[in-house]
């Protein structure tokens, strides 16, 4: 191991100077793993001197389960290293159910709404010009008609600026008659203008 200054200045040396503790960390660790190696061999010869020579077919947990029962007898031990050992059962992971709804029966008719966006986002804030529908937010939710069920098909118009980049994209809201938003807008109403938006 090299010997490093105790404040190295440059990076080379502080480098160094970590890989030398880190190296010297790791030689530690691995003593520490081979010296609880040694002491719980140790420990198991202890145990199986304590329980009898039939215990040398026992495995460590089932040696250490012995200590903590009190009264084991010779015979016990005999009998446990004779016996077949249980076998191991596996877990099965539980199954978890699908985060979030569940897809609308596609057998139900579907009845679009279009929303248009408000006449504020109609026009580019940056250069003024009239911004052109590119897309819709699609969200659908159930509804029904006395004695009629049907699938409302929310489509939200995207509106972007053919003009420039700066004004971004906009989303319609879907609202009630009572002024309440029923479907929920994605998570930002105006995104930046990205550079694969149609002109």
């Amino acid at each position: 191991m090299s010997t490093t200054p105790a404040n190295p200045s440059s990076p080379t040396e502080q480098i160094l100077h970590l890989q030398n503790k880190l190296a010297a960390t790791e030689s530690k660790l691995r003593l520490a793993e081979m010296r609880v190696l040694k002491l719980e061999e140790q420990l198991r010869l202890q145990r199986i001197k304590k329980y009898g020579p039939a215990s040398e077919k026992l495995d460590s947990a089932q040696l250490e389960l012995m200590e903590v029962e009190p009264g084991v007898s010779h015979d016990e031990v005999a009998m446990e290293s004779e016996r077949e050992p249980l076998p191991v059962r596996q877990r099965k992971a539980p199954q978890r159910k699908h985060p979030g709804r569940q897809e609308l029966p596609a057998d139900l008719p579907r009845v679009e709404k279009l929303i248009p966006c408000p006449p504020e986002q109609c026009t580019c804030r940056a250069c003024g010009q009239p911004t052109a529908v590119i897309g819709y937010d699609e969200s659908e939710y159930l509804d029904a008609e006395p004695v009629r069920y049907f699938v409302v098909v929310a489509k939200r118009e995207k509106r972007a600026c053919k003009h420039c980049e700066a004004g971004g994209v906009a989303a319609a809201v879907l609202m009630k008659s009572g002024g309440e938003e029923t479907v929920p807008p994605p998570a930002s109403k105006t995104l930046p203008a990205g550079p694969d938006l149609p002109q």
